[in-house]
């Protein structure tokens, strides 16, 4: 049968979800997750999907549902995983698409998606637990609260960062510590900056610099390694990152789904770099397709339900920082 001749129904939703507290990072403060659910129903069956809207954070992005809405003919009719990566542009609109995709094939085929990706079978995960940027005394603070968890991802901000860090360390000495200035540092502190983390023990930065300064990272001895976060997208973004950095962030949201990832996820370790799984805020039905490439990462960052006031049901659990596999009922 030809895709063109199944028929499906599309469906998509915006939800707000409220956080805990304000999230706050060097460009934005959320106080709540904006999303987008994605449901695919054929023959009785249902497969979900999420992502963030990030058009609700960001002037400049695609409308996330507008982008889905326009692919509604193609989704509809049948279209595969395969073919999605040529009808959607990479993005959340088309991770949330995919996600349910794969969700719909697991529950079709009564088998798990990482038996049909041909994955090992998924185990707990450690991930970092992230402290928001603010004052050296308000992340102390935060810090000094999950201080028993075994790493934290701290939000940087530029002017003051050394000393954040140092409040941080000194609250919570046990923790092992990565850090994510989300491009809030200037090519006139970098050497400085990166050698003060590197003192306190940081074991990875994610994105110091604008993406395009990318190039002052291939200048410098780096001594802790350098991850790509908004530098990074997917598979095609590798090229450009080749001697300016030693791992890249790989998110579902912004590569354009698991069919994406998991190849990006391959390529990557092609061309040498180490990986980071993260993600952007969300509830578990986000963190349930993360979870399979996280499997494959040296860092993991899929803390977005542990912000939110309440997380979607049935959700994961999450064992203070020890996330175990996903339930069937939930994803995949």
């Amino acid at each position: 049968m030809a895709w063109c001749d199944i028929l499906r129904a599309l469906t998509s939703r915006a939800e707000s979800w409220p956080l805990i507290e304000p999230f706050v990072l060097s460009r934005l403060t959320q106080t709540t997750a904006e999303l987008v659910v994605v449901e695919i129903a054929e023959d009785g069956v249902v497969g979900r999907g999420e992502s963030e809207r990030t058009d609700a954070f960001e002037l400049q992005a695609p409308k996330v549902l507008d982008e889905i809405e326009a692919a509604r003919v193609a989704i509809e009719s049948g279209i595969d995983r395969a073919r999605l990566l040529d009808v959607m542009s990479a993005g959340a609109g088309r991770s949330a698409v995919d996600c349910a995709l794969w969700d719909l094939e697991a529950k079709q085929a009564g088998r798990p998606v990482w038996q049909i990706a041909d994955l090992a079978p998924p185990v707990s995960i450690t991930t970092a637990y992230t402290i928001s940027l603010g004052t050296p005394e308000q992340m102390a603070a935060a810090a000094a609260r999950n201080a028993e968890r075994p790493l934290l991802k701290l939000k940087l901000g530029g002017k003051g960062d050394l000393e954040r860090v140092s409040a941080v360390r000194a609250a919570a000495p046990k923790a092992r510590l990565i850090a994510d200035a989300n491009e809030a540092w200037s090519g006139e502190i970098l050497r400085d900056y990166l050698r003060g983390l590197a003192e306190m023990g940081v074991e990875l930065l994610e994105q110091p610099l604008g993406a395009n300064m990318d190039h002052l990272l291939a200048e410098i001895e780096r001594p802790i390694p350098v991850c790509a976060d908004e530098s990074f997208i997917d598979r095609s973004s590798l090229p450009g990152l080749v001697g300016c950095y030693d791992y890249v962030n790989l998110k579902l949201d912004k590569a354009g789904g698991l069919t994406e990832s998991l190849a990006a996820a391959e390529a990557v370790r092609a061309a040498g770099f180490g990986l980071m799984v993260g993600c952007m805020v969300g509830t578990s039905l986000s963190m349930a397709p993360a979870l399979l490439v996280a499997g494959l990462a040296e860092f993991v960052d899929l803390d977005g339900p542990l912000l939110l006031a309440q997380d979607r049901e049935p959700g994961l659990r999450y064992l203070d920082s020890i996330i175990e596999p996903a339930p069937r009922a939930l994803w995949g």
